[in-house]
């Protein structure tokens, strides 16, 4: 490796080199008699000391200016250094210093920004990702993460987003430069809708894509939660409408002056409005429960507290029908994550069911303990689960009907049902919290044996949501 010359060596090379002219000019001076030969001498070595000292000084002065620009170059903070002898040395110097300090203060600037633009899109409720011209995410805020998995920077967004026409338009604005809008409807956990934006970022060296997801889910079941409720309440408030209107008419035509028959009417009548009352209370929370169907819950649940007040305040209702209530609890049964009042009715509406459907004078059982394995056909999310199951001594339900106990207004027995004052809705609310909850039903149940109604909840300790339980793109 070629050796760079020490500022001495340098020095001495220029000086020796430069002074050659002056030997030679006092060689002859010297020769012709004008100078005397020691004298010559002396002058020499004087006029080749001062041309070294003053390449000395130069190349001290031009090292310590190489030695300032390198730490300038590897970002090391350095002062401009002190030049001597030399002015317009010491004028570059200090012009390097100011050049230094104003990149610097860029350079910060820059830096502010772009920490402002990395907070703004952290803090984006949208998920937002940045891809590569090989179709990799290169950046993933906080809401992208949450919802696609922690691993998600470095993949092919076709390990997430399996969508074909969100994949396809991502190509077409890599190859083409071309943005589109994309509106696609994911299945698991529950059914979400989103608008996929996707734009070219046109970087300036490779291709890359700006993808956006807005979710359109709340719009989506707003429009829906009307027309169904319109559909529903026409539908099922018909029936006692009817009744209602027919039992004025009688009431002001010929039973007017029957008061026996007037207080049959008005007892008939309260009936068919407190069951229209509570169809329209049950209505409305199912289409609450399912605006908020696709934002899990994530407060803790103390499901041993929350069980024994619903079971106390239901007490009554048992006692009217002669059923004991009886509650087996685990000792250590750890929180769940959930909404209280969401889950508090849902165990009421299956210990309300166990009590009107089950024997007269017979027993529920409630059991609450860590489920050790999860029912087939269901995906849970990662990590411990717990099980509640309520059962009845009830007559059981045939296996056919076990599939459709959700739906709404399916009754095994509707005129029994209508009877015991159901609104067809109590199973379809279960479905719909359990389905934000990330949880599960199970039904067992065989004619004359009784019914069992098990809900799985995911347990504190696990993240609702976690990586390989999310969207993949319907």
């Amino acid at each position: 490796m070629e050796r760079t010359p020490t500022p001495l060596g340098r020095a001495l090379g220029l000086g020796l080199v430069f002074s050659g002219p002056a030997a030679l000019a006092f060689i002859l001076l010297a020769a012709s008699g004008i100078l005397d030969p020691l004298a010559a001498l002396l002058a020499y070595l004087g006029v080749t000391l001062a041309l070294i000292g003053g390449a000395y000084l130069a190349a001290l002065n031009q090292a310590a200016l190489l030695r300032h620009l390198e730490d300038l170059i590897h970002g090391h903070a350095a002062s401009a250094p002190r030049i001597r002898f030399s002015k317009s040395a010491r004028e570059l110097a200090y012009g390097i210093d100011r050049l230094n300090r104003n990149l610097l203060e860029e350079r910060r600037g820059a830096q502010a920004k772009a920490e402002e633009i990395e907070r703004v899109l952290e803090r984006l409720p949208d998920p937002f990702i940045l891809l590569d011209h090989e179709r990799r995410v290169r950046r993933a805020n906080a809401a992208a993460q949450a919802f696609f998995g922690d691993n998600l920077v470095g993949q092919d967004l076709a390990f997430a987003l399996r969508n074909p026409a969100v994949l396809e338009a991502v190509e077409r604005a890599l190859t083409e430069s071309t943005g589109q809008r994309v509106e696609f409807t994911i299945g698991h956990p529950v059914e979400r809708t989103f608008l996929a934006r996707i734009e070219p970022a046109r970087a300036p060296r490779a291709p890359e894509v700006i993808l956006s997801l807005h979710d359109l889910t709340e719009i989506k079941r707003s429009e829906q939660m009307r027309a169904d409720f319109v559909a529903n309440a026409s539908h099922e408030i018909r029936t006692p409408l009817s009744g209602l209107i027919g039992f004025i008419e009688t009431l002001r035509g010929s039973a007017r002056e029957d008061e026996e028959a007037r207080e049959k009417f008005l007892s008939v009548m309260a009936e068919q409005a407190t069951r229209m009352a509570r169809l329209v209370d049950d209505l409305l929370s199912l289409s609450r429960i399912e605006m908020r169907e696709h934002r899990p819950p994530t407060d803790r649940i103390n499901l041993a507290r929350t069980l024994e007040t619903v079971v106390a305040n239901l007490e009554w209702e048992a006692k009217e029908r002669g059923v004991s209530v009886r509650s087996d609890i685990k000792s250590g049964l750890p929180p769940a994550i959930g909404e209280e009042t969401e889950l508090a009715q849902v165990f009421r509406n299956l210990i309300i069911n166990a009590i009107k459907y089950g024997r007269e004078g017979g027993e529920v059982t409630i059991r609450a303990h860590h489920a050790v394995q999860a029912p087939d056909a269901w995906r849970p999310p990662k990590g411990a689960l717990v099980a509640i199951a309520i059962k009845d001594q009830g007559e059981g339900i045939a296996r056919e009907h076990i599939p459709r106990l959700t739906e709404r207004f399916y009754r095994v027995d509707t005129a029994r049902s209508r009877e015991l004052g159901g609104t067809g809705l109590g199973l379809a609310i279960v479905k719909h919290v359990l389905n934000r909850h990330r949880g599960h039903l199970t039904v067992e149940s065989e004619p004359d044996k009784g019914s069992v109604f098990t809900v799985y909840l995911p347990a504190a300790e696990t993240a609702i949501g976690e990586p390989g339980d999310g969207p993949t793109g319907a």
